[in-house]
């Protein structure tokens, strides 16, 4: 027992010793999957600021909703760029995860958690399991009138029709992500670590 026990214990040393030639790969892969959402989503709220302040005000009632939007946008834009090319990481995550919180509690937060109406829960603390209930029935309604009206081999060809819930899965996923990221940094493939490289030596 005892031989099986130090067995074990020497493999999971190697497996620590030789994976940590590769822990770069887990903060690279985040930065990487990150980056284009927020450039995408900072960017789009950026060239239209008078419909994303029209938003901000009138559907999520926000203060300034000019100076919210631009806020917003411009923190999605370029922390996303400086995520993608990893300099000032962790300080580009803070007010990154700053706006995922103010996303989830303003526009989210109403629709529960799930992103789409899973008829399945995968979280236990859906807390709109109505809106689930409804969407799931309206979806069968719209279903059932392009059955009858449209060509639905068609319409379903390229995947099914949902209804958006449009809870705060995203929004929660994207800040665990970020929180992620600042704990553990940008990693050896980024400006964050040649500039620590360079200023260590």
């Amino acid at each position: 027992m005892n031989k099986t026990i130090d067995y074990a214990r020497c493999a999971q040393s190697i497996l620590i010793e030789k994976s940590r030639s590769f822990d770069f790969i887990a903060p690279l892969l985040l930065r990487i999957y990150l980056a284009p959402i927020f450039i995408l989503a900072g960017w789009k709220k950026l060239s239209d600021l008078e419909s994303t302040a029209y938003y901000f005000d009138q559907f999520l009632g926000l203060p300034l909703p000019e100076v919210m939007a631009f806020l917003a946008g411009s923190t999605e834009f370029f922390g996303g760029i400086a995520i993608l090319i990893g300099f000032a990481t962790r300080w580009f995550s803070l007010p990154l995860m700053f706006t995922m919180i103010v996303a989830a509690m303003t526009a989210h937060w109403g629709n529960g958690w799930h992103a789409l109406p899973e008829t399945t829960l995968t979280v236990p603390w859906e807390w709109r399991v109505d809106l689930i209930e409804s969407a799931v029935q309206r979806k069968e309604v719209a279903m059932n009138i392009l059955r009858e009206h449209g060509n639905i081999n068609w319409l379903t060809e390229s995947g099914n029709f949902t209804v958006l819930k449009n809870g705060i899965e995203f929004a929660a996923t994207y800040f665990i992500m970020l929180f992620g990221l600042f704990y553990l940094g940008a990693g050896k493939v980024s400006i964050d670590h040649f500039i620590k490289k360079h200023f260590t030596n």
